[in-house]
């Protein structure tokens, strides 16, 4: 039990790690005052090329990934493997580091699901995909893999624990994205399209 609370505990600090502010602190640019404000991978691409903004997806990946394989190879149980990913995707939605400002958290959903439901996540990461390509709107996309998650974990039969905890994430993923949801309803969401170095605007 108590191995299974540090391991919580660790796991929400490793979410709180702000992977894309750290990347664009260290170009000089606050990713928080520059395209959507966002310090997820998608803004930092935008705002400062695809290398960096891979950088980021894989820390943010690697951030739900890490404590969920931990509390597998630590024999914890399904509920503390869901327990230990819930809080690291917490973290990067409420890190500590930025006074509990974050990114809307869908990388380091990827990471748990890669850890916690491996068959599923390609499941889910090519609806991902499929909702890019049509619509060029990676929000849009977010959103509808995160909805999917839960059905996906239960068709698939994984564990209770994880489409309880793929249910949270998901409902968080849409709540974090309601100004895009506004924006969708509106017409005015813009395209996802990469910054090209020494480009204007």
């Amino acid at each position: 039990m108590m191995a299974a609370i540090i391991l919580t505990l660790l796991s929400y600090l490793l979410g709180s790690i702000p992977a894309g502010f750290l990347v664009g602190s260290s170009a000089g640019v606050d990713v928080r005052s520059a395209g959507s404000g966002n310090i997820g991978a998608t803004n930092v691409a935008r705002t400062l090329g695809w290398k960096k903004g891979l950088v980021t997806l894989l820390a943010d990946v690697a951030k739900g990934f890490l404590p969920v394989l931990a509390a597998h190879l630590m024999d914890l149980g399904d509920a503390a493997a869901a327990s230990a990913g819930l809080a690291a995707f917490a973290g990067h939605l409420y890190p500590v580091f930025l006074r509990f400002k974050g990114g809307k958290g869908v990388a380091t959903a990827a990471g748990v699901y890669l850890a916690a439901m491996p068959l599923g996540i390609l499941v889910v990461l090519g609806v991902f995909v499929l909702v890019v390509l049509a619509s060029r709107r990676v929000s849009l996309a977010s959103m509808s893999a995160a909805v999917l998650a839960p059905a996906v974990s239960w068709a698939l039969s994984y564990p209770e624990e994880v489409a309880w905890v793929s249910l949270i994430i998901g409902f968080l993923v849409v709540v974090r994205h309601r100004e895009n949801v506004r924006r969708l309803l509106a017409g005015e969401e813009p395209r996802f399209e990469l910054h090209r170095p020494g480009s204007r605007g």
